[in-house]
Formats: structure tokens, sequence, C-alpha cells
């Protein structure tokens, strides 16, 4: 039986967070249109909702990974206010 060792995610702070999690605090903490300020796509700027921007994400990758850093430049930012 051929197994893959399974690697520690201690260091990552995404494992664990559904994609609805991570977009769910992006939007509290830079609402819509500072989400589309930063990544500008049209399901952040244009009738924003939840449904449609998970919808669009799962289907792009590029925009995922945007999204994914700018949630790790959020964590940071908030350790800095705190």
């Amino acid at each position: 039986m051929n197994t893959i060792p399974t690697q520690k995610q201690n260091n990552n702070p995404l494992h664990g967070l559904t994609l609805q999690t991570i977009l769910t605090e992006l939007v509290d903490y830079f609402g819509w249109e500072g989400l589309a300020e930063r990544i500008p796509v049209r399901c952040f700027a244009s009738d924003p909702s939840m449904a449609s921007s998970l919808k669009f994400l799962r289907k792009t990758p590029w925009a995922r990974e945007k999204v994914e850093g700018l949630y790790g430049f959020m964590l940071r930012e908030k350790r800095r206010e705190s």
C-alpha cells in the first residue's frame, strides 16, 4: 500500500476554513465596496451577494487565490491592530 504522508498545517491560516467563512470575514472587515476595490471582479462590485460570489470563486482559481491572499493580509492587519 502506497500512502502519502500527511503534512501538518500549523502555519497555514486557511487550514480548515471554508471559502464561505473566508469570504464572510472579508466582507465583515472590508465591506463589499472595499472588497471590490481590492479585488476588482463584478461579483463584488455589481449587486454583490454571498451566493454569486461563492459560485464565481469556486469556478475561478485566480480570483480565489486573490481572496485567500487578501484574507492573509486581513489577518496580519488585525494582529497589528490589537
